[in-house]
Protein backbone atom coordinates (compact mmCIF):
# COMPACT_ATOMS: atom_id res chain seq x y z
CA UNK A 1 0.00 0.00 0.00
CA UNK A 2 1.15 3.55 -0.86
CA UNK A 3 2.05 5.89 1.55
CA UNK A 4 1.40 9.84 1.32
CA UNK A 5 2.71 12.21 3.74
CA UNK A 6 0.71 15.13 4.69
CA UNK A 7 2.79 17.55 6.00
CA UNK A 8 1.21 20.88 7.60
CA UNK A 9 1.05 23.49 10.31
CA UNK A 10 -1.19 21.19 12.46
CA UNK A 11 -1.52 24.14 14.91
CA UNK A 12 -3.54 26.59 12.66
CA UNK A 13 -4.76 23.63 10.30
CA UNK A 14 -5.34 20.75 12.09
CA UNK A 15 -9.14 20.46 11.32
CA UNK A 16 -8.57 21.17 7.94
CA UNK A 17 -6.10 18.51 7.71
CA UNK A 18 -7.64 16.01 9.55
CA UNK A 19 -10.78 16.04 6.93
CA UNK A 20 -7.81 15.49 3.96
CA UNK A 21 -6.38 12.59 5.91
CA UNK A 22 -10.08 10.85 5.97
CA UNK A 23 -10.34 11.51 2.26
CA UNK A 24 -6.28 10.41 1.22
CA UNK A 25 -7.86 7.00 3.10
CA UNK A 26 -10.95 6.47 1.60
CA UNK A 27 -8.74 5.68 -2.08
CA UNK A 28 -7.21 2.74 0.02
CA UNK A 29 -3.75 4.91 0.53
CA UNK A 30 -2.04 4.94 3.82
CA UNK A 31 -1.40 8.65 5.51
CA UNK A 32 1.51 9.53 7.80
CA UNK A 33 0.84 12.92 9.11
CA UNK A 34 3.89 15.52 10.06
CA UNK A 35 2.92 18.67 12.29
CA UNK A 36 5.12 21.90 10.53
CA UNK A 37 4.08 24.13 13.31
CA UNK A 38 5.51 25.42 16.28
CA UNK A 39 2.52 25.78 18.66
CA UNK A 40 0.13 23.23 20.24
CA UNK A 41 -0.94 21.18 17.34
CA UNK A 42 -4.91 20.56 17.13
CA UNK A 43 -4.91 16.71 16.02
CA UNK A 44 -2.20 14.53 16.77
CA UNK A 45 0.46 13.97 14.47
CA UNK A 46 2.47 10.57 13.85
CA UNK A 47 5.63 12.50 13.50
CA UNK A 48 5.43 15.71 15.57
CA UNK A 49 6.73 19.08 15.58
CA UNK A 50 9.55 18.23 18.15
CA UNK A 51 11.10 16.21 15.68
CA UNK A 52 10.79 18.13 12.62
CA UNK A 53 12.67 20.71 14.78
CA UNK A 54 15.43 18.17 15.64
CA UNK A 55 15.97 17.47 12.84
CA UNK A 56 16.90 21.40 11.50
CA UNK A 57 19.10 21.13 14.78
CA UNK A 58 16.75 23.93 16.69
CA UNK A 59 14.29 23.17 19.63
CA UNK A 60 10.34 23.73 18.90
CA UNK A 61 9.62 25.63 22.10
CA UNK A 62 12.25 27.80 21.80
CA UNK A 63 11.32 28.39 18.42
CA UNK A 64 7.63 29.50 19.61
CA UNK A 65 8.51 31.49 22.45
CA UNK A 66 11.33 33.69 20.35
CA UNK A 67 8.35 34.74 18.18
CA UNK A 68 9.78 34.94 15.01
CA UNK A 69 7.89 33.56 12.35
CA UNK A 70 10.47 34.10 9.75
CA UNK A 71 13.01 32.30 12.01
CA UNK A 72 10.61 29.85 12.74
CA UNK A 73 9.61 29.07 8.87
CA UNK A 74 12.87 28.32 7.45
CA UNK A 75 13.64 25.99 10.07
CA UNK A 76 10.54 23.80 9.84
CA UNK A 77 11.00 24.08 6.29
CA UNK A 78 14.53 22.50 6.66
CA UNK A 79 13.70 19.42 9.25
CA UNK A 80 10.68 18.63 7.30
CA UNK A 81 12.44 18.63 4.09
CA UNK A 82 15.26 16.06 6.33
CA UNK A 83 12.77 13.81 7.66
CA UNK A 84 10.94 13.74 3.92
CA UNK A 85 14.34 12.66 2.43
CA UNK A 86 14.91 10.10 5.14
CA UNK A 87 11.36 8.77 4.62
CA UNK A 88 11.88 8.38 1.40
CA UNK A 89 14.79 6.73 1.52
CA UNK A 90 13.42 4.31 3.91
CA UNK A 91 10.59 3.38 1.47
CA UNK A 92 7.93 5.08 3.77
CA UNK A 93 6.95 7.94 1.41
CA UNK A 94 5.78 7.22 -2.07
CA UNK A 95 3.89 11.47 -2.32
CA UNK A 96 3.70 14.17 -0.49
CA UNK A 97 0.66 16.62 -0.21
CA UNK A 98 0.04 19.84 1.78
CA UNK A 99 -2.48 22.77 2.18
CA UNK A 100 -1.74 25.90 3.46
CA UNK A 101 -1.43 30.30 2.97
CA UNK A 102 1.89 31.83 2.77
CA UNK A 103 3.61 30.46 5.69
CA UNK A 104 2.53 26.81 5.52
CA UNK A 105 3.11 26.55 1.78
CA UNK A 106 7.04 27.69 2.36
CA UNK A 107 7.41 25.08 4.68
CA UNK A 108 5.91 22.38 3.06
CA UNK A 109 6.72 23.62 -0.67
CA UNK A 110 11.00 23.63 0.96
CA UNK A 111 10.66 20.04 2.08
CA UNK A 112 8.99 18.84 -1.21
CA UNK A 113 12.11 20.32 -3.09
CA UNK A 114 14.14 18.63 -1.26
CA UNK A 115 13.06 15.17 -2.79
CA UNK A 116 13.81 13.91 -6.12
CA UNK A 117 12.03 14.30 -9.38
CA UNK A 118 9.06 11.84 -9.96
CA UNK A 119 8.00 11.67 -6.39
CA UNK A 120 4.16 13.13 -6.55
CA UNK A 121 4.35 16.21 -4.69
CA UNK A 122 0.67 18.59 -4.36
CA UNK A 123 0.27 21.84 -2.88
CA UNK A 124 -3.08 23.09 -2.08
CA UNK A 125 -2.28 26.96 -1.32
CA UNK A 126 -3.76 30.20 -1.60
CA UNK A 127 -0.58 31.84 -3.40
CA UNK A 128 -0.94 29.04 -6.06
CA UNK A 129 -2.51 31.31 -8.63
CA UNK A 130 -0.19 34.18 -8.12
CA UNK A 131 3.97 33.74 -9.01
CA UNK A 132 4.80 29.88 -8.11
CA UNK A 133 8.49 30.02 -8.80
CA UNK A 134 9.32 30.43 -4.83
CA UNK A 135 7.63 27.37 -3.85
CA UNK A 136 7.75 25.20 -7.41
CA UNK A 137 11.74 25.91 -7.57
CA UNK A 138 13.11 23.97 -10.49
CA UNK A 139 11.25 20.35 -9.33
CA UNK A 140 8.47 18.84 -10.36
CA UNK A 141 5.93 20.94 -7.34
CA UNK A 142 2.60 20.39 -8.22
CA UNK A 143 0.28 23.83 -7.17
CA UNK A 144 -3.33 23.85 -6.49
CA UNK A 145 -4.96 27.00 -5.87
CA UNK A 146 -7.28 26.92 -3.08
CA UNK A 147 -9.87 29.69 -4.37
CA UNK A 148 -10.96 29.85 -0.93
CA UNK A 149 -8.64 31.09 2.25
CA UNK A 150 -8.26 27.10 4.05
CA UNK A 151 -9.79 28.21 7.48
CA UNK A 152 -12.66 25.53 8.21
CA UNK A 153 -14.61 23.17 6.23
CA UNK A 154 -16.95 24.95 3.94
CA UNK A 155 -19.09 23.11 0.63
CA UNK A 156 -16.12 25.34 -1.36
CA UNK A 157 -12.98 23.71 0.65
CA UNK A 158 -14.64 20.16 1.02
CA UNK A 159 -14.61 19.60 -2.50
CA UNK A 160 -10.97 21.50 -3.57
CA UNK A 161 -9.40 19.36 -0.72
CA UNK A 162 -11.53 16.34 -1.62
CA UNK A 163 -10.13 16.55 -5.06
CA UNK A 164 -6.61 17.18 -3.83
CA UNK A 165 -6.99 13.75 -1.92
CA UNK A 166 -8.07 12.24 -5.02
CA UNK A 167 -5.03 13.60 -7.53
CA UNK A 168 -2.01 12.27 -4.92
CA UNK A 169 -3.97 9.22 -4.37
CA UNK A 170 -4.19 8.64 -8.33
CA UNK A 171 -0.28 10.03 -8.61
CA UNK A 172 0.89 7.20 -5.87
CA UNK A 173 -1.21 4.30 -7.40
CA UNK A 174 0.00 4.98 -10.72
CA UNK A 175 2.96 3.71 -12.35
CA UNK A 176 5.09 4.22 -15.77
CA UNK A 177 4.58 1.95 -18.38
CA UNK A 178 7.72 -0.03 -19.52
CA UNK A 179 10.37 2.08 -21.59
CA UNK A 180 12.72 0.95 -23.37
CA UNK A 181 16.01 2.37 -21.15
CA UNK A 182 18.45 4.47 -22.70
CA UNK A 183 21.13 6.52 -21.27
CA UNK A 184 19.70 10.72 -20.43
CA UNK A 185 21.32 13.64 -21.49
CA UNK A 186 20.24 17.08 -20.84
CA UNK A 187 21.04 19.87 -23.40
CA UNK A 188 20.13 23.48 -23.25
CA UNK A 189 18.24 25.45 -25.67
CA UNK A 190 16.78 29.07 -26.81
CA UNK A 191 14.84 30.15 -29.69
CA UNK A 192 18.30 31.69 -31.29
CA UNK A 193 20.11 27.94 -30.84
CA UNK A 194 17.09 25.90 -31.73
CA UNK A 195 18.41 24.69 -35.06
CA UNK A 196 22.32 24.09 -33.41
CA UNK A 197 20.84 21.96 -30.60
CA UNK A 198 18.05 20.14 -32.71
CA UNK A 199 20.85 18.62 -35.01
CA UNK A 200 22.73 17.73 -32.17
CA UNK A 201 19.62 15.96 -30.06
CA UNK A 202 19.20 14.08 -33.46
CA UNK A 203 22.89 12.66 -33.67
CA UNK A 204 22.65 11.87 -30.39
CA UNK A 205 19.71 9.81 -30.35
CA UNK A 206 21.37 8.45 -33.09
CA UNK A 207 23.96 7.34 -30.99
CA UNK A 208 21.48 5.89 -28.85
CA UNK A 209 20.78 8.55 -26.11
CA UNK A 210 17.52 9.66 -24.88
CA UNK A 211 17.90 13.75 -24.93
CA UNK A 212 15.88 16.20 -22.30
CA UNK A 213 16.22 19.52 -23.55
CA UNK A 214 15.99 22.64 -21.34
CA UNK A 215 14.88 26.07 -22.10
CA UNK A 216 16.93 28.18 -20.51
CA UNK A 217 14.74 30.84 -19.59
CA UNK A 218 16.20 30.20 -15.64
CA UNK A 219 13.81 27.62 -14.24
CA UNK A 220 15.00 25.78 -17.22
CA UNK A 221 18.60 26.04 -16.50
CA UNK A 222 18.26 25.17 -12.88
CA UNK A 223 15.79 21.95 -13.83
CA UNK A 224 18.23 20.70 -16.02
CA UNK A 225 20.83 20.80 -13.24
CA UNK A 226 18.33 19.55 -10.71
CA UNK A 227 18.66 16.13 -12.93
CA UNK A 228 22.17 16.62 -12.93
CA UNK A 229 22.29 16.52 -8.62
CA UNK A 230 19.75 13.72 -8.88
CA UNK A 231 22.06 11.56 -10.84
CA UNK A 232 19.67 11.54 -13.51
CA UNK A 233 22.17 12.41 -16.69
CA UNK A 234 24.76 10.39 -17.77
CA UNK A 235 25.98 14.41 -19.65
CA UNK A 236 25.29 17.63 -20.42
CA UNK A 237 25.36 19.43 -23.85
CA UNK A 238 25.20 22.78 -22.13
CA UNK A 239 24.94 24.62 -25.32
CA UNK A 240 22.94 27.49 -24.76
CA UNK A 241 24.60 29.44 -21.41
CA UNK A 242 22.66 32.53 -22.04
CA UNK A 243 21.14 32.80 -18.25
CA UNK A 244 24.61 33.11 -17.21
CA UNK A 245 24.63 36.83 -19.00
CA UNK A 246 20.92 38.12 -17.39
CA UNK A 247 22.68 36.53 -13.55
CA UNK A 248 25.46 39.28 -14.77
CA UNK A 249 23.98 42.35 -16.08
CA UNK A 250 19.98 41.94 -14.16
CA UNK A 251 17.89 40.16 -17.06
CA UNK A 252 14.74 38.42 -16.43
CA UNK A 253 15.81 34.83 -17.11
CA UNK A 254 18.45 33.97 -14.22
CA UNK A 255 19.33 30.64 -13.57
CA UNK A 256 21.16 32.18 -10.50
CA UNK A 257 24.70 32.15 -9.34
CA UNK A 258 25.71 28.78 -9.46
CA UNK A 259 24.45 28.16 -12.94
CA UNK A 260 26.89 25.85 -14.88
CA UNK A 261 28.30 24.12 -11.77
CA UNK A 262 26.25 21.24 -10.98
CA UNK A 263 28.07 18.72 -13.43
CA UNK A 264 31.11 19.72 -13.11
CA UNK A 265 30.53 19.46 -9.00
CA UNK A 266 28.94 15.94 -9.71
CA UNK A 267 31.18 14.69 -11.82
CA UNK A 268 28.98 14.65 -15.09
CA UNK A 269 30.50 14.69 -18.58
CA UNK A 270 30.15 18.07 -19.81
CA UNK A 271 30.12 19.40 -23.44
CA UNK A 272 29.57 23.17 -22.70
CA UNK A 273 29.77 26.14 -25.22
CA UNK A 274 28.48 29.90 -25.21
CA UNK A 275 24.98 29.98 -26.67
CA UNK A 276 23.27 33.20 -27.14
CA UNK A 277 26.12 34.81 -24.58
CA UNK A 278 25.26 38.26 -26.72
CA UNK A 279 22.47 39.07 -25.01
CA UNK A 280 20.14 39.72 -22.19
CA UNK A 281 16.58 38.85 -21.79
CA UNK A 282 13.88 41.85 -20.66
CA UNK A 283 9.27 41.45 -20.84
CA UNK A 284 7.92 43.82 -23.45
CA UNK A 285 9.75 46.53 -24.96
CA UNK A 286 8.70 49.24 -21.89
CA UNK A 287 9.77 47.29 -19.36
CA UNK A 288 13.70 47.50 -19.96
CA UNK A 289 15.14 49.75 -17.36
CA UNK A 290 15.70 53.12 -17.77
CA UNK A 291 19.13 52.37 -17.68
CA UNK A 292 19.48 50.84 -20.64
CA UNK A 293 17.79 53.50 -22.76
CA UNK A 294 20.73 53.42 -25.89
CA UNK A 295 21.59 50.08 -25.73
CA UNK A 296 21.54 48.28 -28.86
CA UNK A 297 17.70 46.29 -28.06
CA UNK A 298 15.91 44.11 -30.64
CA UNK A 299 12.45 43.23 -29.98
CA UNK A 300 12.23 39.88 -30.24
CA UNK A 301 8.53 39.24 -30.22
CA UNK A 302 5.78 41.36 -27.94
CA UNK A 303 6.81 39.48 -24.75
CA UNK A 304 10.62 39.70 -25.08
CA UNK A 305 13.14 42.52 -25.65
CA UNK A 306 16.84 41.33 -26.39
CA UNK A 307 19.76 43.41 -25.38
CA UNK A 308 23.32 42.97 -26.91
CA UNK A 309 25.90 42.40 -24.42
CA UNK A 310 28.62 44.52 -24.36
CA UNK A 311 32.55 43.87 -25.02
CA UNK A 312 32.74 44.87 -21.03
CA UNK A 313 29.73 42.28 -19.85
CA UNK A 314 31.35 39.84 -22.85
CA UNK A 315 34.75 39.90 -21.52
CA UNK A 316 33.28 39.22 -18.04
CA UNK A 317 31.12 36.59 -19.08
CA UNK A 318 33.98 35.05 -20.72
CA UNK A 319 35.87 35.14 -16.98
CA UNK A 320 32.74 33.44 -15.57
CA UNK A 321 32.47 30.41 -18.03
CA UNK A 322 36.41 30.06 -17.60
CA UNK A 323 36.36 30.16 -14.08
CA UNK A 324 33.20 27.72 -13.80
CA UNK A 325 34.70 25.17 -16.25
CA UNK A 326 38.16 25.02 -14.96
CA UNK A 327 36.69 23.81 -11.28
CA UNK A 328 35.21 20.60 -12.80
CA UNK A 329 35.24 17.78 -11.43
CA UNK A 330 34.81 15.59 -14.32
CA UNK A 331 35.20 15.35 -17.89
CA UNK A 332 34.53 18.74 -19.51
CA UNK A 333 34.96 20.49 -22.93
CA UNK A 334 34.57 23.67 -24.22
CA UNK A 335 33.16 24.39 -28.03
CA UNK A 336 33.75 28.30 -29.18
CA UNK A 337 31.63 28.95 -32.05
CA UNK A 338 34.13 31.61 -33.52
CA UNK A 339 31.00 32.66 -36.67
CA UNK A 340 28.76 33.66 -33.97
CA UNK A 341 27.04 32.50 -30.69
CA UNK A 342 23.58 33.27 -31.85
CA UNK A 343 21.16 33.18 -34.89
CA UNK A 344 21.30 36.55 -34.61
CA UNK A 345 24.66 37.62 -33.60
CA UNK A 346 26.43 35.82 -36.99
CA UNK A 347 27.34 38.84 -39.83
CA UNK A 348 24.75 40.69 -41.56
CA UNK A 349 21.93 39.96 -38.57
CA UNK A 350 21.60 43.08 -35.51
CA UNK A 351 24.15 41.64 -32.88
CA UNK A 352 26.45 40.33 -34.90
CA UNK A 353 29.55 42.67 -32.84
CA UNK A 354 33.26 40.90 -33.80
CA UNK A 355 34.47 43.17 -30.89
CA UNK A 356 32.18 42.10 -28.18
CA UNK A 357 32.69 38.03 -29.51
CA UNK A 358 36.60 38.83 -29.32
CA UNK A 359 36.12 39.94 -25.20
CA UNK A 360 33.98 37.23 -24.77
CA UNK A 361 36.69 34.72 -26.19
CA UNK A 362 39.28 36.84 -24.30
CA UNK A 363 37.62 36.76 -21.52
CA UNK A 364 37.74 32.74 -21.58
CA UNK A 365 41.40 32.17 -22.02
CA UNK A 366 41.88 34.61 -18.72
CA UNK A 367 40.63 31.89 -16.30
CA UNK A 368 40.14 28.79 -18.38
CA UNK A 369 42.96 26.82 -17.37
CA UNK A 370 43.35 23.11 -18.17
CA UNK A 371 40.46 22.60 -20.36
CA UNK A 372 39.77 20.94 -23.64
CA UNK A 373 38.64 23.35 -25.86
CA UNK A 374 37.55 22.95 -29.30
CA UNK A 375 37.42 26.74 -31.63
CA UNK A 376 35.88 25.99 -34.97
CA UNK A 377 34.86 28.80 -37.52
CA UNK A 378 31.28 28.08 -37.58
CA UNK A 379 28.39 29.65 -36.05
CA UNK A 380 26.94 27.54 -33.06
CA UNK A 381 23.51 26.89 -35.62
CA UNK A 382 25.82 25.18 -38.16
CA UNK A 383 25.56 21.42 -38.48
CA UNK A 384 28.88 20.39 -38.42
CA UNK A 385 29.19 22.13 -34.89
CA UNK A 386 26.70 20.70 -33.73
CA UNK A 387 27.68 16.79 -34.83
CA UNK A 388 31.33 17.80 -33.57
CA UNK A 389 29.61 18.78 -30.06
CA UNK A 390 27.40 15.40 -29.53
CA UNK A 391 30.49 13.24 -30.83
CA UNK A 392 32.51 14.83 -28.44
CA UNK A 393 29.68 14.28 -25.22
CA UNK A 394 29.40 10.27 -26.41
CA UNK A 395 33.02 9.97 -26.56
CA UNK A 396 33.13 10.88 -23.05
CA UNK A 397 29.95 9.10 -21.73
CA UNK A 398 31.12 5.95 -23.24
CA UNK A 399 35.00 6.15 -21.94
CA UNK A 400 33.70 7.27 -18.21
CA UNK A 401 30.82 4.11 -18.75
CA UNK A 402 33.82 2.19 -19.71
CA UNK A 403 35.76 2.74 -16.57
CA UNK A 404 33.19 2.21 -14.27
CA UNK A 405 32.55 -1.14 -16.05
CA UNK A 406 36.37 -1.74 -14.83
CA UNK A 407 36.27 -0.51 -11.38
Amino acid sequence: MPTVVLAGTLDTKGHEYAFLRDRVREHGVDVLLIDVGVYAPQIDPDISREEVARAAGEDAAALAYAGDRGAATAAMGRGAAALLQTLHDEGRLHGVLGIGGSGGSSIVTTAMRALPVGVPKLMVSTLASGDTRPYVGAVDVTMMYSVVDIAGINSISAQILTNAAGAIAGMVSSSVPPMEHKPLVGASMFGVTTPGVTRARERLEELGYEVLVFHATGTGGQSMEALVTGGFLAGVLDVTTTELADELVGGVLSAGPERLEAAGGAGVPQVVSLGALDMVNFGPRETVPSQFEGRNLYVHNPTVTLMRTTPEECRELGREVGRKLSGASGPTVLFVPRGGVSMIAVEGQPFHDPAADEALFSGLSETLGDVEVHELDLDVNDERFAVAMADRLHEMITAVTRQQGDR
